[in-house]
């Protein structure tokens, strides 16, 4: 059974509320657009997935004009990219929890295809071509008509 027109329309909506936020911090991010400062690593976090690992690094961020900012993770760093109190240039593009190395990021991919396929199924929702009913077409009976002779 394939899912109604309101259905998909919803799931667009619905994934476009996700990414509209995203797409002005992930495009400064593919740029490496935003404050230059200093990033010192402080801990390594790491998550076990079955057959792989993910690792960040978090630490402070603090940019040129001395703002400082804790408890942020360096977008891409890995567990060999640094070690505990080493320092690196970083960009903070505005995101609350994340800055980013200065050669910039490729998380634009991914909030573009979710920006993308929500549009797509919004506009399939709209325009999805409805069933026509078509009309059955009666005959009338074919009679036969005996010739007496």
């Amino acid at each position: 059974m394939r899912p109604g027109p309101v259905v998909l329309a919803l799931t667009g909506v619905f994934l476009i509320y996700l990414a509209a936020p995203n797409i002005g911090p992930s495009l400064r991010a593919a740029r490496a657009d935003g404050t230059v400062g200093v990033f010192t690593a402080q801990r390594l976090d790491c998550l076990q997935h079955p057959g792989h690992e993910s690792c960040s690094w978090t630490g402070e961020f603090r940019s040129a004009d001395g703002a400082r900012r804790p408890e942020v993770s360096l977008y891409g760093s890995g567990r060999d990219s640094l070690r505990v109190g080493e320092s690196t240039t970083a960009v903070d593009v505005g995101r609350a929890s994340r800055v980013y190395g200065p050669e910039g990021s490729h998380e634009w991919i991914a909030t573009a295809l979710l920006l993308l396929t929500g549009v797509l199924l919004l506009v399939f929702a709209i325009r999805r071509p409805r069933r026509r009913v078509r009309p059955v077409r009666v005959e009338e009976p074919v009679r036969a008509e005996v010739a007496e002779r």
